[in-house]
């Protein structure tokens, strides 16, 4: 790559994180005091629409009462929350390692630190709101939390912030529409409309960088590029219900997490949420062999 496109990539890096920076300093929330934590949760309401519950459409659906149902739609937004935090956690390390490496001068480091700081904010948030309706920080499989701690050590270039991007899409996409729905409770849907708004300078940040990542990479660094934000992807869409959330309304865990797995519409739910993130990962070049056995059993592409 010549110097001259080199400083021209730089350039336009730093007025997109300069822009970035501010629209931080102009709109961002405080959970502790933009959320009414006190109040009090409205009775017989959902915590998520019904269709995007995992065993939405399934038998085992069929023979849960209503309250059952809400139940179930609690803890399964518990245990997405408490992934949430799991991903952000990973993800502030990431941007740390990114940090310790760059000139602190930079106004891409400046927005990276700032991310950081909105994300610390969201975890606390998230932590919050599981407390506050009642359910348990299920998190992801004990073995997913072991090798998550890998990602921070082996993970670099576009494949990095594609899993950033893919971790965030898809809570997006899944927190637009119950933020929207009416009939979802209050305080979900703050929480929701919180961190959709502060991702949406995230999600600019990431592709960015994701285009810059690609454009930089060598040919033989494609092969495990690819590879490892497919499997990181797969981790994702695999850790987002923990299958301990059935046993909050009386159902095997080992039995109902089959069900859910096997379930055409939480499969179509999980493609549906993915849509946008795998469209841009495809065209960027990230999307293919030697990853595509994992894209699929992601679900996020047929």
């Amino acid at each position: 790559m010549s110097r001259a496109l080199r400083v021209a990539q730089g350039s336009d890096r730093e007025k997109t994180a300069e822009r970035l920076l501010n629209s931080s300093a102009d709109k961002f929330y405080d959970p502790e005091v933009d959320i009414d934590w006190q109040a009090p949760l409205r009775e017989n309401m959902r915590y998520a629409p019904d269709h995007r519950i995992s065993l939405y459409g399934t038998g085992l659906w069929d023979q849960l009462t209503p309250e059952q149902r809400i139940e179930l739609g609690k803890h399964e937004v518990a245990s997405i929350a408490s992934n949430g935090i799991w991903f952000e956690v990973l993800l502030m390390q990431m941007l740390l390692k990114e940090v310790y490496r760059i000139d602190p001068t930079t106004r891409h480091a400046q927005y990276a630190l700032t991310e950081i700081a909105d994300e610390c904010r969201h975890s606390t948030m998230f932590a919050r709101a599981i407390e506050r309706v009642g359910a348990p920080a299920y998190g992801p499989p004990p073995i997913l939390k072991k090798l998550g701690r890998l990602l921070p050590v082996i993970g670099y270039g576009p494949a990095l912030y594609g899993s950033i991007l893919i971790a965030e899409e898809i809570l997006d996409r899944i927190q637009r529409e119950s933020m929207a729905d009416e009939n979802v409770q209050p305080l979900v849907r703050m929480v929701n409309r919180i961190h959709v708004l502060e991702e949406a300078r995230h999600v600019t940040f990431a592709r960015q960088e994701v285009v810059r990542g690609m454009e930089n990479l060598r040919k033989w660094e494609l092969p495990y590029q690819r590879l490892l934000i497919a499997a990181v992807a797969f981790a994702i869409t695999r850790s987002l219900i923990n299958p301990r959330v059935y046993k909050a309304v009386g159902l095997d865990p080992k039995h109902a997490a089959k069900v859910a797995l096997e379930n055409p519409h939480h499969q179509e739910t999980l493609r549906w949420s993915g849509e946008r993130i795998m469209k841009f990962l495809d065209e960027a070049g990230l999307v293919g062999a030697p990853g595509t056995r994992f894209w699929k059993a992601s679900f996020l592409i047929a």
